[in-house]
């Protein structure tokens, strides 16, 4: 049933995904259009998650494609979402996000994560210390004077970056990044749409801790969710069947070529449901269906914004998606 409430703001996941038989250049005009279509849709945000060693995502320099985006449009605000901050040393990000916020201010987010986005091998060859992560609480620290202006390092300064202020968002799919958020007085972002199990612990635990701070008095919730939506329900059903056999091909086969018929086989197995229960908080259907599942969703991560994968098996279905959910969401 439709509720007369207030909804909570809309935002997008976009991961530059390469389909088969694309270049990733193919992949960043459509991260283009889609941001002209979310700007004129009213959507709020639109966050590119750095990856690496992934062929069809093609987000692994959030900045440069960020860079990218703004120049070809208008108002919307653009970030990371997020930066794996172990693989970098603060004062570059500083410098890199400080030169968007110069470029484009008021624009720009900084959502900060603790995991390499990757496998183990590409994390020797970021040159990445495998135990970089534990420093994460400090390196955000730090990152944060350089932006304010007040540097923890003596003598260095972020030029650019200094007084741009750019507002920083933790990430997380554990407790960890709860608490710390907490600690912090940052707004927080929960991948709950590939890492659903600690959702609701993680957004209880960060708001009965919360520190307020001067940019944050409240706390601040943006949780992740899968959204495929379509004219008809049976066309919603079909591309989330698509998306379904896409991720576990993807993530099962790592490339290898199989038969539809050996998918099948597979799509039954005991990896399958572990890979397809990340999906587990997906809207699927119309408008309306794919809304009263977003309030419900709403309501479960005591959500303040609700950050969206659009999952669709073409660029076409994506785009009508967007503007479907854009049309019942009443952005």
């Amino acid at each position: 049933m439709h509720t007369d409430q207030r909804h909570v703001p809309l935002s997008l996941i976009d991961f530059a995904t390469v389909y088969d038989g694309e270049r990733p250049g193919d992949a960043f005009r459509r991260s283009v259009d889609q941001a002209r279509q979310a700007e004129r849709l009213g959507y709020s945000r639109i966050w590119y998650a750095e990856h690496h060693n992934m062929p069809h995502i093609a987000s692994s320099s959030p900045a440069v494609l960020i860079a990218h985006v703004a120049a070809k449009t208008e108002t919307i605000r653009l970030g990371s979402g997020g930066v794996m901050l172990p693989n970098h040393s603060p004062l570059v990000i500083a410098e890199q996000y400080g030169t968007l916020a110069e470029l484009y201010p008021d624009r720009i987010d900084l959502g900060l994560g603790r995991a390499p986005g990757t496998d183990q091998r590409t994390v020797l060859a970021l040159r990445r210390d495998p135990r970089s992560a534990e420093s994460f609480p400090d390196d955000v620290r730090e990152l944060q004077g350089y932006l304010s202006g007040h540097s923890r390092v003596g003598g260095v300064s972020a030029t650019p970056g200094a007084g741009t202020h750019v507002p920083l968002y933790i990430l997380g799919s554990s407790l960890f990044g709860a608490q710390l958020a907490a600690q912090l007085g940052l707004p927080y972002s929960f991948a709950s749409h590939f890492a659903p199990d600690a959702l609701k612990e993680a957004v209880t635990v960060y708001r009965e801790t919360y520190r307020p701070s001067t940019e944050h008095p409240e706390p601040y919730v943006i949780a992740a969710v899968n959204v495929t939506a379509a004219d008809t329900e049976s066309d919603a059903a079909e591309q989330h069947e698509q998306v379904r056999r896409n991720r576990v091909k993807a993530m099962a086969l790592r490339g290898r070529k199989v038969s539809e018929e050996e998918l099948d086989l597979l799509m039954s197995s005991p990896a399958a449901d572990q890979i397809l229960s990340m999906l587990r908080y997906s809207a699927v259907g119309t408008g309306d269906q794919v809304r009263d599942y977003l309030e419900g969703f709403t309501a479960t991560a005591q959500a303040d914004e609700l950050m969206v994968a659009i999952q669709a098996p073409s660029t076409e279905k994506s785009l009508r998606a967007t503007e479907i959910l854009a049309g019942a969401w009443g952005l």
